[in-house]
């Protein structure tokens, strides 16, 4: 920090330490010295033990400046750990952490305070947030120290985030607290008439040899050892940044007030020291959702944190708004207590499923999710809204974005993933949002009407729900970016959450474990509608989810939750590629970003586990002694029949139809249009539902199901994916596959799930009931959208007529928390004339503008000779004005660009 020169406001400035965790474990790593070498040196920097970093603000008077400059260091450090891996949390503590991987820093004064201090510098696993005042004069500054001691307490108990010790709840909401104070000069302070006699005390510990410099000073407060100010010690760090302005502006405040009341001679009458200790530790037990020790001593009851905090307020109040703060701080005030301390929301994320992972996810993703979240006057009053922060920062595309985050579908307490709530574009947006402003509207209107022509032309069309006629799929011009840390954090998750699922579905159709354990409830897996007798006619040990597609969506938190398992016949991916080609042809200028995961080995990495699906006896090789691989469709008029037509293209295979397969003395061969005799087929990639599959008639007018699944038992064809398959797709299966996780792989979840009732569980359809205005409905076995109801958005009769649904079949119903789904700029064109051709499109395109829509990302998984994401995720986008974005419902999609590690 730099130095504060006096002043009638002064200045203040924070240090805030954070833990540096692993994206994929949330386990502390040693690993801080590999993010400062990508940072800038001085405020950056290292700390006692390898896995912290510490950041220091600039000083400033202004709290709304503090704030953006607090969000930007959390940005630059977020930015340089996620390449690598990493994620940093503003806690006192973390959930989870392994003694043995603990390193201290290779400084010589922090060797030196290991070997002195032993145990209580190895477990020196705490983080806290500093504060610094100015306050030039040091005799002045040690009667400040006096006056607002009482007050620090409360400031602990707003900054309680850690409950959690070694892996374990410690049952305090400060458990850093009890570990700091065994230092030999950390906790409370004494009392001193002049600096001199505080400068001689620590005189005096220096030469005992119990500390070995005067930085080693840790009182909870203290003159700082080398700037002109007050240094407020005694608060966790807070993963939520409102917090630590909040305590900042307060502390400077009670400074303030205590310097006036210093200059104005009035007296004071201080607690005892042994009550300011005990304070503290009710503090550190209770946060805010506690009882506080009244802090003017003399005997007096406990007093709730909310009334202590609107007492400080008022006492404080004159010097507050002299520096203009006293809107902001109310309003903190007010949110800080409706939000409760971050100790008690981390221990509410631990509880609702046991998961330490689960604390850790809620904290990386506070910390890391620092935007503004001010409004109304205080957001004027700090000039929060478009003047400081706003001003600090690189305006990108101002014409392109003008009143996009006024449009209807943008969600102010949402995440969009292009733009942060300061209406700053996120870096790795910038690059392609100035190019999208270059080429200008009227350009982007023609080459929109453009692409759109081509989708027709090369027949890559959907049919939306209840039309007879196809239409292109709408393609958007901007193109989706999802971080290398994120993809990686995705791509470790969905390997372990489809080989859980896979490791069920064998289960169901053998031995059911997970049943007979409890796992997922007994009634579950038998009134599944997806489950079907011929799955019973897989071999065992074939893989069943050959290709699985997993929905993914993100929160307002920003964090990346599973919204759905699709296992059956998941389709997207040949449009993930599409929209890539698309892309290229309609935006050239975009095309040379480096960085980008290249999407031309998708077609081989699903052919490569197609062939690994081929039967122990497959015997229609091909001239590379290849098992024979064939996509099967049922035909033209498939909604998803581009997708079908270009995979079979790609992997060079055929594309056939049921009235094609003829089932003979178990072999299955097809029919060749162009004659001759019929051809073996080893490995059919399924592209038909099952029962239609099992009742389509054969080359032989026959159905194929009874031979198929002949023919399936004897092992001498495959079907990828297998007969069966939905009951593991399952909506009340998906509530549990969190707990099929640990259960099938002794590990913990990578990544979460949305919050599901299961209405077949009598207490869980009480709750879906009572909120039915409030929850997403759903139908078990649902796909496309079909079916489900978004409660807060339904009409009277809509709820009414789910009710009688759920009473009427509960078992076949989910509920689920709406999770408000991140936004994504998306290129939107008026009055779309019914002429294909580019020069009418484009003349009748209208007004073109980018609005905010609702993106979910489907991502594929091939299950084969190894378990692997394909580098083809599939971004869908919802309507204007709807949640829901599955393509039979209207919905677009967007070229996805996955950044390489």
């Amino acid at each position: 920090m730099a130095t504060m020169s006096d002043t009638p406001i002064p200045a203040v400035g924070v240090e805030e330490e954070f833990h540096i965790l692993d994206l994929v474990t949330r386990a502390l790593v040693p690993r801080a010295g590999e993010i400062l070498e990508a940072l800038p040196a001085g405020r950056f920097t290292s700390e006692l033990l390898k896995s912290v970093v510490e950041t220091n603000s600039a000083p400033t008077r202004d709290l709304a400046a503090l704030r953006a400059d607090l969000v930007d260091l959390r940005h630059e450090l977020a930015a340089a750990a996620e390449p690598l891996g990493l994620g940093p949390v503003a806690a006192g503590t973390v959930p989870i952490v392994d003694p043995d991987r603990l390193e201290v820093s290779r400084d010589p004064r922090y060797l030196q305070m290991t070997e002195e201090y032993q145990i209580l510098a190895r477990e020196q696993v705490i983080c806290g947030a500093h504060v610094h005042v100015d306050v030039g004069d040091r005799d002045t500054a040690m009667a400040v120290i006096a006056r607002v001691g009482p007050w620090l307490p409360l400031f602990l108990a707003l900054s309680a985030s850690s409950p959690f010790w070694l892996g374990a709840d410690s049952g305090y909401a400060s458990m850093r607290t009890m570990v700091w104070q065994r230092w030999p000069t950390a906790g409370v302070t004494g009392r001193f008439q002049t600096a001199a006699e505080y400068d001689q005390l620590v005189a005096d510990l220096v030469k005992s040899g119990v500390i070995s410099d005067p930085g080693m000073v840790y009182f909870d407060i203290r003159p700082s050892a080398h700037l002109p100010t007050v240094e407020l010690r005694v608060c966790d760090a807070c993963p939520d940044v409102d917090t630590v302005v909040l305590i900042a502006g307060l502390f400077r405040g009670l400074v303030s007030h205590s310097v006036a009341a210093i200059e104005a001679g009035l007296p004071v009458e201080l607690p005892r020291a042994e009550l300011l200790r005990a304070a503290t530790w009710r503090a550190a037990r209770s946060g805010l959702e506690g009882d506080l020790v009244e802090p003017s001593g003399g005997g007096a009851g406990p007093v709730p944190a909310e009334d202590l905090l609107g007492r400080l307020l008022a006492e404080i109040r004159p010097q507050l708004e002299t520096a203009g703060d006293w809107e902001l701080l109310t309003e903190l005030a007010e949110q800080a207590i409706q939000r409760g301390s971050a100790a008690a929301a981390a221990r509410r994320a631990f509880l609702r499923r046991g998961l330490l992972t689960d604390a850790a996810d809620l904290l990386l993703a506070r910390t890391r999710q620092a935007e503004p979240s001010l409004t109304g006057s205080a957001a004027a009053a700090t000039g929060s809204g478009d003047s400081t922060a706003l001003a600090r920062a690189d305006r990108v595309a101002p014409a392109l974005l003008s009143g996009y985050q006024g449009r209807p579908d943008f969600q102010p307490d949402g995440y969009d993933e292009a733009l942060d709530a300061r209406g700053l574009v996120r870096p790795s947006y910038r690059g392609v949002l100035r190019t999208l402003e270059r080429i200008g509207p009227a350009a982007l209107a023609e080459r929109a009407a453009a692409r759109r022509a081509t989708q027709t032309a090369q027949g890559m069309v959907f049919r939306v729900a209840g039309e007879d006629e196809t239409r292109p799929l709408p393609m958007d011009l901007v193109p989706r970016i999802v971080d290398a840390a994120d993809w990686a954090l995705i791509g470790t998750g969905l390997v372990q959450r489809v080989r859980a699922l896979e490791a069920f579905l064998r289960d169901v159709y053998a031995d059911g474990h997970a049943l007979a354990d409890g796992i997922v409830p007994a009634w579950a897996v038998p009134a599944s509608p997806g489950l079907r007798h011929w799955g019973h006619a897989v071999p065992a040990g074939a893989i069943r989810a050959t290709v699985s597609g997993i929905d993914l969506v993100r929160g307002g938190d920003g964090r990346w939750l599973v919204l759905e398992d699709n296992l059956r016949i998941p389709s997207g991916a040949a449009y993930a590629v599409a929209a890539r080609w698309l892309t290229r042809g309609a935006l050239p200028e975009l095309s040379v970003r480096p960085g980008i995961l290249g999407l031309d080995a998708v077609p081989a990495l699903l052919h490569a586990a197609l062939v690994a699906a081929a039967p122990t006896r497959a015997r229609g090789r091909d001239s590379h002694g290849v098992p024979a691989v064939a996509v099967l469709t049922s035909g033209p008029e498939d909604s998803a029949y581009f997708e079908h037509q270009f995979l079979a293209e790609q992997m060079v295979v055929p594309l056939l139809e049921p009235h094609q397969l003829v089932v003979d003395d178990g072999a299955v061969r097809y029919l060749d249009p162009a004659g001759g005799a019929p051809r073996p087929v080893d490995v059919l990639y399924r592209r038909i539902d099952d029962d239609d599959l099992y009742a389509a008639l054969g080359a032989d007018g026959a159905p194929l199901g009874p031979p198929l699944a002949a023919a399936l038992t004897a092992g001498t064809v495959s079907l990828a994916n297998a007969p069966g398959n939905g009951v593991a797709d399952d909506k009340v299966i998906y509530a549990y596959v969190n707990r099929l996780i640990p259960y099938y792989l002794g590990e913990q979840p990578v990544l979460d799930d949305v919050p599901t009732y299961v209405c077949g569980d009598p207490a869980q359809l009480d709750h879906v009931l009572a909120h039915l205005d409030e929850l997403v409905v759903k139908p078990v076995d649902g796909y496309g959208g079909a079916g489900v109801l978004i409660g807060p958005r339904a009409q009277a009769h809509e709820l009414t007529e789910a009710r009688a649904q759920l009473l009427a079949e509960p078992r076949r119903w989910i509920g689920q928390e709406v999770v408000a789904l991140s936004t994504h700029p998306t290129w939107s064109v008026d009055d779309v004339t019914a002429d294909e051709s580019p020069a009418a499109l484009a003349a009748g395109a209208g007004e073109g503008r980018f609005e905010p829509r609702a993106v979910d990302l489907r991502a594929f998984v091939y299950q084969g000779e190894q378990t692997v994401v394909a580098p083809a995720a599939f971004s869908r986008v919802a309507p204007a004005g709807s949640l829901v974005v599955n393509s039979s419902r209207g919905g677009g999609c967007k070229d996805t660009w996955l950044l390489r590690s």
